[in-house]
């Protein structure tokens, strides 16, 4: 599986388009802690689908996140929860014991409040979205998170901002979900948000949808998600 976890992250890799910022390829001269930084960001998602071998589900959100997968490198997941900063989630959790666990974003970039500088990025929609995961007794492991539009689309030149994915980088997205999908055959999808379920129909691809958490979302995100998994044999 190493190698086809390899070829996957080498496509990523290989993604440019304007507007969007690929954190396995992309170094941000202000708020990157350096030229390292995308390296980092991809041993990070290496290390995360390597330890999933047997995961059984597939959460599909919309597009990464400048607070989450712009500077962790892995969707729905927050530095902050990878330096240790969270006060429910561990980083073991996310990538096992033993990993160097580094930032990638910089804490003297100007643009970043005292809290971010000190403890990292922090998420909304990962502490959301990790915390149901306990809540439905899932083992860290058994589970995979991802975006339709697996890069950090943003607003005009203003990298720390989040955009709707339009719906060319949808149909794009959709050869990496497939990528995903073979390195996980049987694994079962779930999308978050219409976005994801939309595009995931469209091509055919069997999935369940739950509504996104963010934008206040959070409660009926969590009523969806519990819903699906009181019948786990639909699951």
């Amino acid at each position: 599986m190493t190698m086809e976890i390899d070829t996957l992250l080498k496509a990523l890799q290989q993604y440019h388009r304007e507007g969007t910022f690929n954190p396995w390829a992309d170094y941000d001269p202000v708020c990157d802690i350096g030229p390292e930084a995308p390296v980092i960001r991809a041993a990070n998602l290496k290390r995360y689908l390597s330890l999933r071998k047997g995961a059984r589900y597939l959460f599909i959100a919309e597009g990464l996140g400048y607070q989450g997968g712009h500077f962790s490198g892995m969707a729905m997941t927050s530095e902050r929860i990878l330096l240790g900063f969270h006060p429910a989630v561990r980083p073991e959790s996310v990538l096992g014991e033993g990993w160097d666990y580094r930032r990638t974003s910089n804490p003297g970039c100007r643009l970043l409040n005292r809290m971010q500088r000190e403890k990292g990025f922090n998420e909304p929609t990962a502490t959301v979205m990790w915390g149901e995961l306990a809540a439905q007794g899932l083992a860290p492991f058994q589970t995979i998170l991802w975006n339709i539009f697996p890069f950090h689309p943003y607003k005009g030149n203003q990298l720390l901002t989040n955009r709707t994915p339009v719906p060319a980088e949808l149909d794009e997205g959709i050869v990496y979900a497939r990528m995903l999908l073979a390195l996980f055959p049987g694994i079962r999808v779930i999308a978050i948000g219409r976005k994801s379920e939309g595009t995931l129909q469209r091509y055919g691809v069997p999935c369940q949808a739950v509504p996104h958490p963010s934008m206040g979302g959070a409660a009926r995100f969590r009523e969806a998600v519990d819903r699906i998994f009181s019948h786990p044999d639909d699951v």
